[in-house]
């Protein structure tokens, strides 16, 4: 982690996003110098479509993200942090841009991101600054959801192109991004984290793109991944009806025993933080009842977190250890607590994460979108959210 309050690392047929975004757009622009022109809005749904200005809350909070973080050449900037980018802003980017269906900001991200951080392997340099690549290892997370918006975007934009790129990476990713460990395919952190122990970050773990790249690629073993991270994040959690929170990192022995650990090269204990804040998001968003029941088993601790669970890092038995806040945390609770059917308390923290209380951060406002998205929209799964809007 650097800084406060982000990281230094670096389904149903919906009406599209309406033209509002060209105004949100012109207030991002104000924010980042880099900004020029707006896209162009996104093209009509067909029938029954509108520019009625009750926007969704899950497509203004995307619009709001993409208006104010991504600049005119796809970049997205990190305001927050110096101006650097992050693999994962990219991937994060592109996912949004695909649910308010804006094709020509897809590109443009998606054209930045493989011009200025793609590496020979077909992965992604995860830290881009001052005009060079600055950190040239590849984060699994950015890559697996970069190659689940290039799949999206294939459908979403009738680009083929796009289609055969995501599954360029996502080979890559199972060529340098998994291990056998007991017997079975685990995702793990990066190319660097294939020497036993493994290191594992669970939060990278997403159902939903693993499940699409099964369906895009015909490859099963995206499908056993799938089941296999599923059940690394079981075992970290615990047994019994009350639940571990899940860690940032995790060690993954070759004989596959798990155990939550530091974060690499750092001695510190391990902690329910930025990084392990997503993982009831995921889960939440899956759509097996398996996976949901995963977020939903976090809810007894997660719903007794000081701060509604905003602060950016407690004891995995839910101790503050970082009394600064986050969005996302906010957004983690609002997952947890849907999949456990507390369907009026997840929608009172969405909307208070919503509400931008705690202030504007390129990763709590990515968050913001992506679980708004995620929780409320079938923008970019096909599974029934708790709370559809």
């Amino acid at each position: 982690m650097a800084g406060r309050s982000a990281r230094s690392r670096s389904r149903g047929r919906r009406a599209r996003a309406p033209r509002v975004r060209a105004v949100v757009l012109a207030l991002g622009c104000l924010l980042l110098a880099e900004c020029s022109s707006p896209s162009s809005p996104p093209a009509s749904s067909g029938a029954g479509s509108s520019t009625t200005t009750t926007v969704p809350a899950a497509e203004t909070a995307a619009v709001s993200f993409l208006a104010r973080y991504v600049a005119a050449n796809g970049r997205v900037v990190r305001l927050d942090q110096g101006g650097d980018t992050a693999s994962e802003g990219q991937a994060y980017a592109l996912l949004l841009a695909v649910a308010v269906h804006d094709a020509r900001l897809f590109d443009s991200i998606w054209t930045w991101e493989k011009d200025n951080l793609q590496l020979p392997s077909g992965l992604f340099a995860y830290l881009w600054s001052n005009g060079a690549v600055v950190g040239a290892g590849a984060a699994t997370d950015a890559d697996l959801d970069t190659a689940w918006a290039l799949v999206l975007g294939a459908s979403a934009f009738g680009r083929p192109a796009y289609r055969k790129e995501g599954l360029a990476v996502a080979s890559a990713i199972l060529a340098n991004e998994t291990v056998v460990s007991g017997g079975l395919l685990e995702l793990v952190a990066g190319p660097w984290a294939r020497t036993a122990p493994y290191a594992v970050d669970p939060s990278y773990f997403s159902p939903e793109a693993m499940v699409a790249l099964a369906a895009a690629s015909g490859d099963a073993r995206w499908t056993r991944l799938a089941s296999n991270s599923e059940q690394l994040v079981s075992e970290l959690e615990g047994g019994g009806s009350t639940a571990s929170l899940p860690p940032d990192w995790a060690s993954l022995s070759a004989s596959g025993a798990i155990v939550a650990s530091p974060p690499p090269n750092e001695s510190k204990p391990p902690s329910y933080g930025l990084d392990a804040q997503r993982v009831p998001v995921w889960f939440a968003a899956d759509c097996t009842a398996s996976g949901r029941a995963l977020s939903a088993k976090e809810w007894p601790t997660i719903s007794r977190l000081a701060g509604s669970g905003s602060y950016l890092a407690y004891s995995l038995t839910g101790v503050v250890q970082e009394p600064y806040t986050n969005e996302l945390g906010l957004v983690a609770a609002a997952s947890s607590a849907d999949a456990a059917g507390q369907v009026d308390r997840g929608r009172a923290l969405l909307a208070e994460a919503q509400g931008g209380g705690l202030g504007h951060t390129y990763y709590g406002d990515a968050w913001v979108a992506l679980g708004s998205v995620l929780l409320t929209t079938h923008l970019l799964s096909p599974c029934p959210p708790a709370r559809a809007s």
